[in-house]
């Protein structure tokens, strides 16, 4: 039996409901945000009540690997990210469906880092999401930091399995839908040369429905208020013209 999987849930007014959803996947993979006080997600807060504001459902879930619910939620990711992690945020759309009365095919994703690999995960890899928008995602997790990876996928010399199986840049011929990837082009922790490595591969395989927006001045986080109002605003025009 699964287990239960803490969430924070934004229901708009029946009177604004437009049957769609959109599932925020938080960063680091190992973050605490369903909790009784506030978020340190402050601007997705109110990015959320945004789009609740337009008729949205939000679902913020505290997905297999985040801190608070003990070991073998934590170390439920061991040698696969993207398996039950991604999991959780398809159950979740399942949730919505049959408790939240949202339309089947109008569930998009979005999220940061952590949370963007989850996003280009769910489009690769399942086909239950119409679109979805990555921040400054990892896309190759052999690309990645020593000391992060390698307490989840070892190494890659030595578990070569783990990290192919985790990593977007493997799965890029299955991508139906569409994809919105944003990054700052001197990220200092997920380095921007990642996500071109995999808007490459889409080249080469002839996809179309995604695009990758630069952003010259930033860094991981951002530091601008106009790269942060002209991210979410293309985020809220993809969910606008997929979703509604």
């Amino acid at each position: 039996m699964e287990p239960d999987v803490p969430a924070r849930v934004y229901k708009p007014t029946a009177e604004k409901n437009n049957h769609a959803a959109v599932i925020f996947v938080h960063g680091a993979g190992y973050l605490q945000n369903a909790h009784n006080w506030w978020s340190g997600y402050y601007r997705e807060y109110m990015f959320h009540n945004v789009l609740v504001d337009n008729g949205y459902t939000v679902l913020d879930i505290d997905y297999r690997a985040s801190k608070g619910y003990g070991r073998d939620w934590r170390t439920g990711i061991y040698r696969y990210m993207g398996g039950k992690d991604l999991s959780d945020q398809v159950d979740g759309r399942k949730y919505l469906i049959e408790q939240c009365g949202v339309d089947s095919n109008r569930v998009g994703m979005y999220g940061g880092s952590y949370g963007g690999f989850i996003s280009i995960m769910a489009m690769l890899t399942t086909d239950k999401f119409p679109c979805a928008a990555a921040i400054r995602s990892v896309t190759d997790w052999a690309h990645y930091n020593h000391e992060y990876t390698s307490n989840i996928l070892n190494t890659p010399v030595l578990d070569s399995i783990a990290y192919r199986r985790s990593s977007p840049i493997y799965f890029a011929e299955n991508l139906k839908g569409k994809l919105l990837m944003l990054h700052g082009m001197v990220d200092d922790n997920v380095q921007y040369q990642d996500v071109v490595r995999l808007s490459q591969r889409f080249i080469e395989l002839g996809k179309e429905d995604w695009d990758l927006v630069g952003y010259p001045v930033e860094p991981h986080g951002f530091k601008e208020s106009t790269s942060w109002t002209d991210e979410y605003k293309r985020i809220f025009k993809l969910f606008q013209e997929t979703l509604r």
